[in-house]
């Protein structure tokens, strides 16, 4: 077992400007889409031009613009807009061991076997980085990624405890350095043009829902649902729903493109304000593109 501290979890720039996003979507819950970007500003203590400022650098559009994407009933737009049916997104070439809808994910290695060892014989890293959705811990094997895991609505001992429960029989590696350029290559900070490899630990019927996941497009969402009929197990709408909750790589395994039927978010592990922002986020930058 590894023994952990808080200060394990730094707040970056990124990280400060989450929590400018986490205060905001509150502010925006409370005051209505409609405010204005002078009475935000005003609520969370900044100039106008400073609050416009971090918002753009964070979403890449303006905070007004952005008020859309955060509205409480932005989910059920987007599923009437922007629904993905993942046969289509099969047939276009969006899955298998190839590279990915998001270009530089790849999914390298699938295994039942250490899943159900509970990791036994396995050596994960980990190492706490910035991302733009707060604190991240990042966790990984010599074949690749293998936990992502955000702290912005719970603790870092939570969310390590969380992860380390996944594989309680691994031994864990403090290891930032070794993670580094996968890490930043996920959270957007490096574009070498280099590729993110992924080792899925999980059991068989896990594996299969988390591979449909990454079908789904970036700023596009399906329901369970969906996800149930495209694996061939239309009835197991709620094992999927389990297995969606239980995807260790947040963020490159987006369940966060995951809604309810009708239109509702759903649950989010790392708790429904990210999955809001992330949702909002990728959202704005579709439709800026």
């Amino acid at each position: 077992m590894t023994e952990m501290t808080t200060d394990m979890a730094p707040m970056g720039e990124s990280g400060y400007h989450f929590a400018v996003m986490r205060r905001a979507i509150d502010l925006v819950d409370e005051m209505g889409p409609q405010a204005s970007l002078e009475a935000l500003s005003e609520r969370m203590g900044m100039s106008p031009a400073h609050f416009q400022r971090l918002f753009s650098r964070w979403a890449g559009v303006s905070p007004k613009r952005f008020q859309q994407y955060l509205a409480l009933g932005h989910a059920k737009a987007l599923l009437q807009e922007h629904f993905s049916t993942l046969e289509t997104a099969h047939a276009a070439g969006l899955s298998g061991s190839g590279r990915l809808h998001d270009l530089f994910l790849r999914w390298e290695a699938m295994s039942p076997g250490d899943y159900a060892r509970g990791g036994e014989g396995l050596t994960i890293r980990w190492g706490w980085f910035d991302s733009p959705f707060g604190p991240a811990l990042v966790m990984g094997t010599d074949k690749g990624l293998c936990g992502i895991g955000f702290s912005a609505e719970t603790t870092a001992e939570a969310t390590f405890e969380d992860l380390q429960r996944r594989w309680p029989r691994a031994a864990y590696v403090e290891a930032p350095e070794a993670l580094r350029p996968w890490a930043e290559r996920a959270f957007g900070a490096l574009d070498d043009g280099g590729t993110v490899p992924l080792h899925l630990i999980g059991a068989p019927f896990q594996i299969k829902v988390w591979e449909a996941l990454m079908r789904i497009p970036s700023g596009e969402v399906t329901t369970y649902s969906e996800i149930a009929r495209a694996i061939g197990n239309p009835g197991a709408v709620r094992a999927v729903g389990t297995a969606v909750g239980r995807n260790p790589i947040s963020l490159l395994i987006p369940c966060h493109r995951a809604l309810r039927k009708s239109g509702g978010l759903g649950g989010y592990h790392w708790g429904l304000p990210v999955k809001r922002a992330i949702l909002a986020r990728e959202a704005a930058q579709r439709d800026a593109l």
